[in-house]
């Protein structure tokens, strides 16, 4: 509720009479002596040519001896096709408060077959982590060999499925494999260390949340195997490990590290349901082993994964059907506050939040578990839009940067609140004296307490669910905070100023106390802060969210350094941007985005986004006089506040008009099911064993895809015989992933279409799934057959076209990203003709786009996707349709765009239909396979296409490939380009390369500039 200007001004006059704030008591410690002091964190990391240390002690990392709380967020680049867009995302985490970037390097991104390894293109991980470090970012590298991560395999790649070995063990042959990868990841990765100076590289995961041999030879030799080649490939940055969960699995000591010690951290992950009260998984724990980071008392709290937001499975169980929204909504901005305070509580100062940029699952990239969108409910959304839910990353992670002492704290004495359905943890600074209290609600009422035990005695608001960070004893530049109602967000000094700002919800009645021991002057340049002296103590009032950024200035207390204090709401917090120059930090305030700040001479050269007409204040180094934005000169005058103010509003966007899709042509794409298609050239399936866990049926031959090379997409199967004519029915047994399907097709004829269930909640990790399919011949086929038993005809061709929809993930390190897929067992009724098989799948490897780009339909063997294929000959069409037929039916479109220079459009393609209509459809844009979707079982309607791989100024090529069951109308339906984002700014996008069906690269367009 906020607060009318009349009651606001009652509860200001008459708050400075309830403080009488003391100290805190002197803290208990469980911590051994301290090895480093607070002081100023190591300075934003880059490739600055100077050799590092990192060490740790049990509080936290140590860079070049200073302490440093590490604030990450997880992107995979993998999962952004456009490598212009890293640039955009590392940047936006980077002013948002994050200091480091966690990534998976996937293995099947990387490698199309054994002993081939690519890292060009989409799949350039050198090109990664130099962007990170000139976006000032710290690197944790996590290449597995196995990821998980909701991708195909758990990032095993489809050659492994079909090789000798027990993956994830000590398995001699299975550790050949590995030692390749690693070979190649780590040449790469050696050259990017932060402790050469070369890159930001500072800590490295081996393996990925391994339970499942913790106690066994096995599984401790190949950790140790891990660990001894990962330092033999020169990688001497800490190494660790994320438990799953609270086991205590992997601490220091628990396998051997070939002698070295003191490298090792101890880490483990955290995915908590948003109504459960969150868990004390250090300081205030209950310890142990499976007390989270008190499992290893000599090593910092690390929390390699923690849930910021959730992955949805097909069919949308998790969240309703309702998707991603959802999940942001249930995992908000108040859910991630209220569980990272408490992690910071305990002590861990080294977090990750999985996922912060989701991203896209194109391609045959998503493992059988997820849909094409890994949206996760992040922060940043799919279309690379910052949410609300950023408010508490971006406050707490700018906190952390400019306020060392929250990088070594102890567990201070007990303090209760007057209400108890508050939990008050209490922590402070053994060197500084600093006091912070999280004060948690995990009821559904907002709760208003006071803390007398600590002698705070004026109201501090907890919303429901929801948790709040006060300071008490704080040094803020040369001052020192005595208490406040509401976060401090970032103190630092800016050209002849110390600058204090403090953030916290909408209607929330800031108060913030300084010691002043002389009287001071205070001025309040905005309508809405309120302020009184008493008792040395100066008591700062204000509203928040009522005028935006509200600014009180303070001096002549005796010290001769002004003090400008900021109050911001959640809202404004988020248009508040710290940046760190060689001469000195500034602070901006006003624009969406600030990406960079360089000083030159008496200018500040701004760099940025905006949505919206904004304003424009920069607070800054002394001898700063003009600025500039996206280069262009903006007027300003000096404020009262002391900052640069811009005279006029930086333009908003400009947001573009978007075509509509029409012009469309039709082809039919299922020539494999007629009898006289020529499979000549298709691989003959007649291999006998087989190194997957399905067992081989009795008398049948491994009809298994993988071991005959076909591990993406789409796979075809031809079964020919002769002279065996009183077949009454077939039954196709195959095993495919989440929502796998099947047709099939005797002598050209439809039989139908099997396709596995929509997962509910209990079911949705399932990886593997099996059924087995059984079709009666037709009456007409049947005649068919009786006539040939007269001898009029004796061939057959069985044509049957399997959808695996990918390998099981393998998190329990069975290798059951070995079960087969496609089909597996084929048997008759009225007959036992001698089959002879033929498979095929995805034709040749796409240099570009990779392996996981393409399947085996037709129309993508003969390049249909692809902007340079020749469709002059197809029918003209439109949408919606309602065509009725079992198969394969292929759509293309041209469009043009011509989004303004300067201009970041996020643009989506929205397919929408009658939901009982039963189809799916694989979405090519310029070739690149960007998803799957499914009419009838969703949720997801929308496509992200990122830029790089959509032209937003120039020609652009949609090919839809749409297989229907013949049960219903196929569509397609509504398909249609949705504006999901637009910003004045950006970065510049180079378009993603194209090959011509012969495989050769094509020409690609000069960069653009949005």
């Amino acid at each position: 509720m906020e607060l009318s200007r009349r009651t606001f001004h009652a509860l200001a006059g008459t708050a400075a009479l309830g403080f009488a704030l003391t100290g805190s008591g002197s803290p208990t410690s469980a911590h051994p002596a301290r090895t480093a002091p607070t002081g100023p964190p190591p300075p934003v990391p880059s490739a600055d040519g100077r050799p590092h240390e990192i060490g740790f002690d049990s509080y936290s990392l140590l860079v070049d001896g200073r302490r440093l709380v590490l604030w990450s967020g997880e992107m995979h680049p993998f999962r952004l096709p456009s490598p212009s867009l890293w640039r955009d995302v590392l940047e936006k985490m980077r002013a948002h408060g994050y200091n480091a970037v966690s990534v998976y390097v996937a293995w099947n991104h990387h490698s199309p077959a054994p002993g081939r390894y690519d890292f060009t293109g989409v799949r350039d991980l050198d090109l990664f982590l130099r962007t990170a470090a000139e976006a000032g970012l710290y690197v944790i590298l996590r290449p597995g060999p196995y990821i998980n991560a909701e991708v195909d395999a758990g990032g095993f790649p489809g050659w492994l499925t079909a090789t000798e070995g027990r993956a994830r063990t000590s398995d001699p042959t299975y550790l050949k494999y590995v030692d390749e990868w690693l070979t190649a990841v780590n040449a790469i990765v050696a050259k990017r260390l932060f402790t050469r100076g070369t890159g930001t590289v500072l800590l490295y995961q081996i393996e990925n949340e391994y339970d499942a041999h913790v106690d066994e030879p096995s599984g401790r030799a190949y950790m140790s195997y891990l660990y001894e080649k990962v330092r033999a490939d020169g990688i001497d940055v800490p190494l660790f490990h994320n438990d799953k969960g609270r086991n205590g699995h992997w601490t220091p000591g628990s396998f051997s590290t070939g002698g070295e010690k003191g490298r090792w951290l101890y880490g483990f992950d955290g995915y908590p349901e948003p109504d459960r009260a969150p868990s004390d998984w250090g300081l205030f724990g209950t310890g142990g082993a499976k007390g989270g980071a008190t499992a290893s008392p000599r090593t910092p709290g690390f929390v390699p994964e923690f849930g910021g937001g959730r992955f949805d499975p097909w069919g949308g169980a998790a969240f309703d059907g309702k998707g991603y929204a959802e999940a942001r909504r249930t995992r908000d901005a108040a859910y991630e506050r209220r569980f990272h305070l408490t992690n910071l509580a305990n002590g861990i100062t080294l977090h990750n939040v999985y996922m912060t940029f989701g991203g896209t699952s194109w391609g045959w990239l998503p493992a059988p578990a997820v849909y094409t969108s890994y949206d996760y409910g992040a922060a940043f959304d799919e279309a690379r839009n910052a949410t609300p839910k950023l408010a508490p990353m971006h406050q707490t992670g700018q906190l952390l940067r400019f306020v060392p002492d929250l990088a070594k704290l102890h567990r201070a004495k007990s303090v209760r609140a007057t209400d108890e359905r508050i939990k008050v943890y209490h922590l402070t600074n053994p060197d500084t004296g600093a006091h912070f209290y999280v004060l948690r609600n995990d009821s559904g009422e907002a709760v208003s307490v006071t803390l007398p035990d600590a002698g705070i005695n004026v109201p501090v608001m907890v919303p429901a669910r929801d948790a709040k960070l006060i300071a008490a004893d704080l040094r803020l530049g040369k001052r020192t905070l005595v208490h406040a109602t509401v976060q401090p967000m970032l103190s630092l000094t800016a050209g002849r100023q110390d600058i204090a700002v403090f953030a916290g919800r909408r209607g929330d009645l800031a108060q913030v106390v300084l010691e002043c021991p002389d009287e001071p002057t205070p001025m309040r340049l905005d309508a809405e802060p309120a302020w009184s002296w008493n008792l040395n103590k100066l008591n700062i009032t204000a509203p928040l969210g009522a005028g935006g950024l509200s600014r009180v200035r303070v001096e002549g207390d005796g010290v001769d350094t002004p003090m400008l204090v900021l109050f911001a709401d959640d809202a404004t917090s988020l248009r508040l941007w710290p940046y760190e120059t060689p001469s000195g930090p500034l602070l901006v305030y006003g624009p969406a985005l600030l990406r960079s700040a360089t000083l030159r001479g008496s200018t500040v050269h701004l760099t940025g986004d905006t949505v919206g007409a904004t304003g424009l204040e920069v607070w800054g180094p002394p001898g700063i006089t003009h600025v500039t934005w996206n280069g262009r000169a903006v007027a300003t005058r000096i404020s009262a506040s002391g900052s640069l103010l811009a005279l006029r509003p930086l333009p908003g966007v400009t947001r573009p008009a978007l075509p509509a899709l029409d012009g469309w042509r039709r082809q039919t794409g299922n020539p494999e099911s007629e009898p006289d298609f020529d499979d000549s050239d298709w691989t003959t399936a007649d291999k006998e064993t087989t190194f997957s866990t399905t067992p081989v049926p009795d008398g049948q031959p491994v009809l298994f895809a993988d071991d005959y090379g076909f591990h993406y997409g789409d796979v075809w199967y031809r079964g020919e015989w002769s002279d065996e004519n009183g077949i009454e029915s077939v039954s196709l047994a195959y095993s495919t992933g989440t929502q796998g399907l099947l047709m099939a097709w005797l002598d050209g004829e439809p039989l139908g279409t099997h396709r596995m269930p929509v997962p509910d909640k209990e079911r949705a990790r399932q990886g593997t799934w099996t059924a087995k399919a059984a079709f009666a011949l037709p009456e007409e086929l049947r005649e068919r057959f009786r006539e040939a038993r007269d001898g009029k005809r004796d061939r057959h061709v069985l044509s049957v076209l399997v959808r695996p929809m990918q390998h099981d993930m393998d998190g329990e390190a069975l290798d059951t990203h070995k079960a087969a897929r496609g089909l597996t067992a084929v048997t008759f009724e009225g007959g036992s003709p001698e089959v002879t098989w033929r498979v095929q799948g995805a034709s040749t490897l796409d240099p570009v786009r990779g392996p996981m780009n393409n399947g085996g339909l037709h129309g993508e063997r003969e390049g249909w996707h692809l902007p340079e294929y020749d469709d002059g000959d197809w029918k003209d069409t439109e949408l919606p349709r309602a065509e009725r037929r079992q198969g394969v039916t292929w759509y293309r479109t041209d469009f043009r765009l011509d989004v303004l220079p300067g201009v970041d459009a996020s643009i989506g393609l929205v397919l929408d239909d009658d939901p009982g209509r039963a189809y799916r459809v694989q979405i090519f844009l310029n070739g690149w396979n960007m998803g799957q979707y499914i009419n009838d079982v969703g949720p997801q309607h929308t496509f992200v296409l990122p830029n790089g791989i959509l032209r937003t100024r120039g020609a652009n090529t949609l090919a839809l490939a749409v297989l229907s069951d013949g049960t219903t109308p196929s569509g397609p339906g509504e398909a249609r380009l949705t504006l999901l984002g637009a910003a004045a700014g950006g970065v510049p996008v180079k378009p993603a390369g194209s090959v011509t069906p012969g495989g050769s690269r094509s020409r690609t367009a000069a960069p653009e500039r949005r």
